[in-house]
């Protein structure tokens, strides 16, 4: 995974180049969530990395099972180079911005879900459409932090405008259960297939993680309510024509009419 690596010290010495006064690097939770150390009631926040060596010997069990999905993410037969190359691009950048003099600022969004900007599904919000659209029959034995996209993008605009701003930004809005996002989406959209049945129900259920977003809400982001963002990623499948809208869709939640 030098790819990651190479580009995020090129980005840095541009930079430093031209001057530029500040920033902002795009990283993910997976620099963040993959530590075997962590214990289940400790709180992921800034301070956390992933274990470099966890990654290399570990599989990304959190993902949906689908073809796309496990090639869109990078995932190989038994090592979880997504979450490495993330973790190792964010130090190299970070190293090398200290050693030039660069002001780097870091935001690590979460799973990012809400309106699609591009006319394709992105890996992110594909499961999403799959519990919609019947691919998937049953939802994972798993937990997952989510953001909405319009956030995301506030937050770089929050933390290279604010002059006090420094370091990482964890950028999320709550961590729901799978069972807990198609309970939402059954709620919100009772006309889909939605699955009721977890594909492993014989082991115990995974707790979502707990997080702490409270640095970027002291720069002033409310962040978007889950709710909400998966509302808006359903209505713009429907709009783009990833989903059909059911002729019987009646549409009376009180985000219907934003």
């Amino acid at each position: 995974m030098l790819e990651p690596l190479i580009g995020a010290k090129n980005v840095i010495v541009a930079a430093a180049e031209a001057k530029v006064r500040r920033v902002v690097f795009t990283s993910s939770s997976g620099a963040m969530t993959m530590d075997p150390k962590r214990k289940p009631d400790t709180v992921v926040d800034e301070s956390c990395w992933s274990d470099l060596e966890f990654c290399k010997n570990t599989k990304n069990k959190n993902r949906e099972t689908d073809e796309r999905l496990i090639l869109l993410m990078l995932e190989m037969e038994s090592q979880n180079w997504y979450c490495y190359g993330k973790t190792v691009a964010e130090q190299a950048a970070s190293d090398d911005a200290k050693d030039k003099g660069v002001d780097l600022v870091v935001v690590i969004p979460v799973m990012v879900i809400g309106p699609l900007l591009q006319p394709t599904v992105n890996a992110s919000s594909l499961h999403i459409l799959q519990y919609l659209n019947g691919m998937a029959k049953t939802y994972n034995n798993a937990a997952q932090a989510y953001v909405n996209v319009k956030d995301v993008a506030l937050a770089h605009i929050l933390v290279y405008e604010t002059p006090s701003a420094s370091g990482r930004y964890l950028c999320a809005e709550s961590a729901l259960h799978r069972g807990d996002v198609v309970g939402i989406l059954a709620k919100l959209f009772p006309q889909y297939p939605i699955p009721t049945k977890c594909k492993d129900e014989t082991e115990p259920r995974a707790k979502p993680y707990k997080l702490s977003n409270q640095k970027l809400k002291d720069l002033g982001l409310e962040f978007t309510p889950v709710e909400l963002a998966l509302y808006e990623s359903v209505k713009s499948f429907q709009d783009r024509g990833h989903l059909p809208i059911p002729a019987q869709q009646q549409d009376h939640n009180k985000w219907s009419k934003l």
